[in-house]
């Protein structure tokens, strides 16, 4: 595994505002590209993990206050943010894993604190059902890690966007980034048009847009993994878990419970206002429970 930094042969893009995203980018290679992360501060680790088709940026707000007392890292999956993004990569969640794993693996990380959101939450979960005693607690936004087709909502939205006029959409259009992922929020003017622009200058042309397709396409067509690592869940029940959830995400919001039931030692925190991309909307005020819920699990 190949680390560098931002003066070794990448820098940062001319769109990418500093005062929003003021972090040095760091690289690391695999096999099939090289992947963006940041890796800022000292102490127990705290690894951000996001899903489709966002990055590290919407994670910039909390990782500028808890990097004041933790290691925070975040990376950007294959084909997204600041990543490579090849045409012919494998974009399965299960090989987001597998590299999110290597990772982990590489950097020697132990005593982590997993925040995830959406599709980050298997990507990440995957790693700590197979590696519990390496993982220490968990933060959730609006996720899952099982299987969702009895859920109407979900499966329709996997059937519409992981179609052939859905790849068509997404390639052709941005449409995910561009449309879907604003009409998730429960208030789009909490999604102004500069912070916006971060979360389409990624996607520049066709070819790069694949990952973001075929996410919404796993949903339903991964379910025997998804299914997998539900079965597996025991292993990691008795972690202390925080759950911030946005409670306007038409989909999201009723998979809650089956997390609450999962995990004995949850917390909730309800936001009434808040819609799919949690982080992204509700920035500063996650920090308080955040903060509270890293407290008071210190020596658990």
């Amino acid at each position: 595994m190949n680390f560098h930094s931002s003066a070794a042969e990448k820098v940062s893009p001319p769109w990418l505002d500093a005062s929003q995203y003021p972090f040095a980018s760091r690289w690391f290679d695999q096999p099939d590209g090289s992947m963006h992360y940041i890796d800022e501060g000292q102490g127990e680790p705290v690894l951000f993990v996001h899903g489709n088709p966002s990055w590290s940026f919407e994670y910039r707000r909390l990782i500028r206050h808890f990097s004041a007392s933790h290691r925070c890292l975040a990376v950007d999956h294959l084909g997204f943010g600041l990543s490579d993004k090849p045409s012919h990569a494998d974009y399965t969640p299960q090989a987001h894993a597998a590299r999110l794993a290597s990772f982990i693996e590489a950097k020697g990380l132990t005593g982590i604190t997993l925040v995830v959101q959406d599709w980050g939450g298997p990507i990440a979960l995957d790693f700590a059902l197979r590696h519990p005693e390496r993982v220490k607690r968990i933060i959730a936004f609006n996720s899952w890690f099982f299987d969702v087709r009895s859920h109407v909502v979900l499966r329709r939205f996997s059937k519409l966007v992981g179609s052939a006029l859905g790849r068509w959409l997404c390639e052709r259009f941005n449409f995910f980034p561009r449309v879907l992922m604003k009409a998730s929020f429960g208030d789009a003017k909490r999604f102004p048009r500069h912070i916006h622009a971060h979360y389409l200058h990624p996607f520049p042309t066709a070819a790069s847009r694949a990952g973001s397709w075929v996410f919404p396409r796993a949903i339903v067509g991964e379910s025997e993994w998804l299914d997998g690592l539900w079965k597996q869940r025991e292993a990691i029940a008795r972690l202390p878990v925080l759950l911030i959830w946005g409670l306007k995400d038409p989909a999201f919001a009723r998979l809650l419970p089956i997390w609450q039931a999962a995990f004995p030692a949850h917390q909730t925190v309800r936001l009434d206002d808040v819609g799919h991309n949690v982080a992204e909307e509700a920035g500063e005020r996650l920090i308080e429970p955040m903060a509270r819920f890293l407290a008071a699990s210190r020596y658990v």
